[in-house]
């Protein structure tokens, strides 16, 4: 059994009770070929959406029987690859529903108020004495959210939403609520909550840019690549829209001299969605639930397909 990273809670006692583990101890991902070696003669992996689970993988590992990916999205795991060994797959949903959904209205917050400026304004001194005109946001409150991938998430971010008076849209497969393009046109905070796929790849691009409104704001706490960032740092750059707040981007963490970074009226955080303890301690539950289960010979509890 291999776990790629050390994980919060006591879950991975209880799998380690019932099956030999080696949980890889080093910081950060492991390389393709490290994650090979270690994987080549495990029957299960608990594995993390940056590790990237492949066909190339999944050949390097004959004896594999069960894949329990620590997130909610697998777009880390080639299930059809999976599927042909007839290796079940599973994710941790639920558990990380209302904390990233807390998140997403930090950043919505964040964006809209300036705070990131305001707390540097503290803290360089560039803060004199207060000012009518100084440092003026937009309000929250009132205001129209679309929700683009009204599933779990986008849901807790509606809910959440309503606390604040906010109308609320949004769109998400054909026929599911209102078109893509007249949420990115009627919105004033547009927040991605739609997996990651074929079709979602590059969706914020920017055609989808322009058609925001000039005093709206984008919040992504999905995946990085749903948004084009060359597109949205133009569009910062040029005040084609008001700001945006980003806790993913691609690749993960951004290099320092990426030109997104450099763009104005910008947050960006380092994929803290799901990043409390209670929620992180869960989703091991989950991950390790799923394994014992597939190990056993018996459904998984969570699958993702």
């Amino acid at each position: 059994m291999l776990v790629t990273r050390v994980l919060p809670g006591p879950a991975l006692g209880r799998l380690a009770a019932r099956h030999d583990v080696d949980v890889r101890l080093e910081s950060g991902p492991p390389t393709p070929g490290e994650l090979a070696a270690r994987a080549a003669d495990a029957d299960g992996l608990l594995c993390l959406l940056t590790d990237r689970v492949d066909a190339a993988l999944l050949a390097a590992c004959p004896r594999l029987r069960a894949i329990a990916n620590y997130a909610v999205g697998v777009d880390n795991v080639d299930l059809g690859a999976a599927r042909a060994r007839g290796i079940p797959v599973g994710n941790t949903p639920d558990v990380l529903t209302e904390s990233t959904a807390d998140l997403a209205l930090a950043l919505m917050l964040a964006a809209a108020r300036r705070l990131p400026e305001g707390i540097a304004a503290v803290r360089d001194g560039t803060w004199r004495t207060w000012d009518p005109e100084w440092m003026l946001g937009s309000d929250v409150h009132g205001a129209t959210l679309g929700i683009v991938g009204r599933g779990r998430i986008g849901a807790a971010v509606a809910r959440r939403a309503a606390g604040f008076g906010m109308e609320v849209m949004h769109s998400g497969r054909p026929g599911d609520g209102v078109p893509l393009d007249d949420l990115l046109s009627g919105a004033d905070f547009v927040s991605l909550h739609c997996p990651l796929t074929q079709e979602t790849r590059g969706l914020i691009g920017a055609a989808a840019l322009e058609l925001m409104k000039p005093t709206a704001h984008l919040v992504n706490t999905a995946r990085g690549p749903i948004v084009d960032q060359v597109a949205l740092a133009a569009a910062l750059r040029d005040g084609a829209i008001a700001g945006a707040a980003l806790d993913v981007t691609d690749p993960e963490p951004l290099p320092l001299d990426d030109p997104l970074l450099a763009a104005p009226n910008l947050v960006v955080l380092p994929h803290l969605g799901s990043a409390t303890e209670a929620t992180r301690a869960a989703m091991a539950e989950r991950a390790v639930d799923n394994l014992l289960a597939a190990l056993d010979g018996e459904p998984m509890p969570y699958p993702a397909a």
